[in-house]
C-alpha cells in the first residue's frame, strides 16, 4: 500500500486523560514523529536541515479523533503521500492500535484516529517558502499514491 515505513510507538501512562484514554494533545504529538519519520524517509532529516537551514513547516492540519486509546495501547501509523508540489506537500496519518510493539494493522482494519496535513518546505533565514530540492521532488513523487475517501473534508458546520 505504501513505500513508507510504519512508525510505531506505545501510549504512555503520562498521556492519559481525566477519562481515562490517551489525551488528545498526545494524538498530534504520535502524528508529529510519523511526520519526522516522512522527512527522513524524503530526505529532509537533520543533516539536510542543518546543512540547508532549510525544513518543513506544518500549515495546515485536520485530525479526527476516531475511537478512545487506552494506556499501554501499541500504535502503528501509516503515512501516505497525497501528492508534492514545487514548495508544499500533502500527506496523511492513519493511526491503528495494534496487538504487539512490531504488529501490522490487519487487513481492512479501522484507524483509531488520522490526520491530513499540507506542509510547506521553508528556508529558515529568509523566512519563506522555498522549492523541494529535486532529489526530495523526486521521493515524494514516488511516494505519492491515492487519497483516502476521508480526505479532503472540512469539519462541518453546526446545525
Amino acid at each position: 500500500m505504501t513505500g513508507l515505513p510504519l512508525f510505531r510507538g506505545t501510549v504512555r501512562p503520562e498521556w492519559i486523560d481525566y477519562n481515562g484514554h490517551m489525551s488528545e494533545a498526545f494524538y498530534v504529538l504520535v502524528f508529529g514523529h510519523a511526520t519526522d519519520a516522512l522527512m527522513i524517509e524524503t530526505g529532509l532529516d537533520s543533516g539536510y536541515r542543518e546543512s540547508t537551514g532549510c525544513s518543513l513547516y506544518t500549515v495546515e492540519s485536520h485530525i479526527r479523533y476516531l475511537r478512545d486509546v487506552p494506556e499501554a495501547a501499541h500504535l502503528a501509523v501509516r503515512t501516505r503521500v497525497l501528492g508534492a508540489a514545487a514548495r508544499k506537500a500533502r500527506f496523511v496519518h492513519e493511526m491503528y492500535v495494534v496487538p504487539g510493539p512490531e504488529s501490522d494493522p490487519a487487513p481492512g482494519a479501522a484507524p483509531v484516529a488520522t490526520t491530513e496535513l499540507l506542509a510547506v518546505h521553508v528556508d529558515q533565514q529568509a523566512g519563506r517558502a522555498v522549492e523541494f530540492p529535486e532529489p526530495v521532488r523526486r521521493r515524494f513523487a514516488e511516494l505519492t499514491e491515492a487519497a483516502p475517501d476521508w480526505a479532503g473534508r472540512s469539519i462541518a458546520a453546526v446545525a
